[in-house]
């Protein structure tokens, strides 16, 4: 069991802890030399690494998505801790608890699937009920979906993700439902567990977040579609023209063409069931955030490629003013403007990718040491 977590973690100290792996390349200094550049993770975050020296004793040693035991001083670099790596090693998968890596939901998952159930059971609409109480119900998608995060790492990137955003947007409808007339109940709620839920597919979580084959040829919206269409096949009574209805709100949810909605949003449910989605992925990953952000200034957190601004964490004097972090020149390169299905880097669900108009690699200075600690040795 780890000892110490990165968000404990303290400038200009010496840790040795055991990380998972989210990212490995070999980059080259200017010299021409070889060194290590990394992200390290545990549940509580991530954490930038290098490694200058040595490179090519520890490289062979550990992949993507290991666990390994490193020995290495933390510095502040550009803001953000960093640590520069001394040593370290490969860890064996029974050497861990799992549950120490991957973040996960703080709900309890078998109870917010319950609250799930009764939602279908409460539909009228006995053809909707029935479909989709045969989908909840099905052992493999029950599995699945206690586990599965909503995305790679955009909102509600943990496990358990999925259905906490399937719960959330399931109570905002019944808000929303309240203020509006006319409002087909039943078919919002479905496309609000439905929208998402081919990311049980989609996505890998067995041990880092990442994309399954068929995730990556296909994308959530066509596994989805698949998955609901295989049991109306079953109900051959199923309305047809509900079977379309479903189906938009599925293909339409993204909203814009450009964020990989083949549709846009073509009836009242429709826009509803995009607006809402959009809300509680924005909702949710700026307090994320705010929550996990390593930054030292404490009341902004760095500026966010995702949302395009960084975010106010409130000042702990609040008769204190204090103006937004200087936005590098390439901040509004990379991932603006991109659907909160999409990962960091701008990678969407289906293989899109956004242009990076940043040119060519740099090779990545080392941070400041200071004299306090420059002495200190692996």
């Amino acid at each position: 069991m780890k000892q110490k977590f990165i968000r404990d973690f303290q400038a200009n100290t010496v840790v040795t802890e055991t990380f998972l792996v989210r990212t490995k390349e070999l980059r080259s200094k200017k010299s021409g030399e070889a060194y290590l550049s990394l992200i390290l993770s545990d549940k509580t975050g991530d954490l930038d690494a290098k490694m200058w020296d040595n490179v090519e004793e520890f490289e062979p040693l550990f992949d993507k998505d290991d666990f390994v035991k490193a020995k290495g001083l933390v510095q502040i670099y550009r803001n953000k801790p960093q640590i520069t790596l001394h040593r370290l090693r490969r860890v064996h998968d029974s050497e861990v608890d799992f549950m120490d890596f991957f973040p996960s939901t703080e709900k309890n998952v078998d109870q917010m699937y319950a609250e799930l159930l009764d939602v279908v059971a409460g539909f009228k609409s006995e053809p909707l009920r029935s479909v989709m109480q045969e989908l909840l119900l099905d052992n493999d998608v029950m599995s699945r979906l206690k586990r599965a995060p909503a995305a790679k790492s955009m909102h509600h990137a943990y496990l358990g993700g999925l259905l906490e955003h399937i719960i959330s947007l399931c109570r905002l409808v019944h808000l929303v439902i309240q203020n509006y007339q006319s409002i087909d109940a039943d078919l919002l709620l479905t496309g609000a567990i439905l929208h998402d839920i081919g990311k049980i597919y989609e996505l890998s979580y067995e041990r880092g977040f990442g994309y399954t084959t068929e995730g990556q040829l296909l994308g959530h919206m066509v596994l989805e579609l698949e998955m609901i269409n295989r049991i109306i096949a079953l109900h051959p009574d199923f309305p047809p023209e509900l079977k379309t209805m479903i189906s938009h709100l599925i293909i339409s949810h993204h909203g814009e063409y450009e964020f990989g909605s083949p549709k846009l949003p073509m009836t009242v449910e429709a826009m509803i069931l995009h607006k809402l989605d959009d809300l509680d992925s924005k909702i949710q990953a700026m307090q994320w955030i705010k929550e996990r952000d390593g930054t030292l200034d404490g009341e902004w957190t760095s500026y966010s490629q995702m949302l395009q601004r960084p975010i106010y964490r409130g000042a702990k004097n609040m008769g204190e003013t204090s103006g937004p972090p200087h936005e590098p020149a390439t901040a509004r390169d990379g991932a603006a403007g991109l659907p909160m299905d999409a990962d960091q880097t701008g990678n969407l669900p289906h293989g899109m990718r956004v242009p990076d108009r940043r040119e060519g690699p740099k090779t990545e200075p080392r941070p400041e040491t200071s004299p306090e600690v420059a002495k200190i040795k692996s």
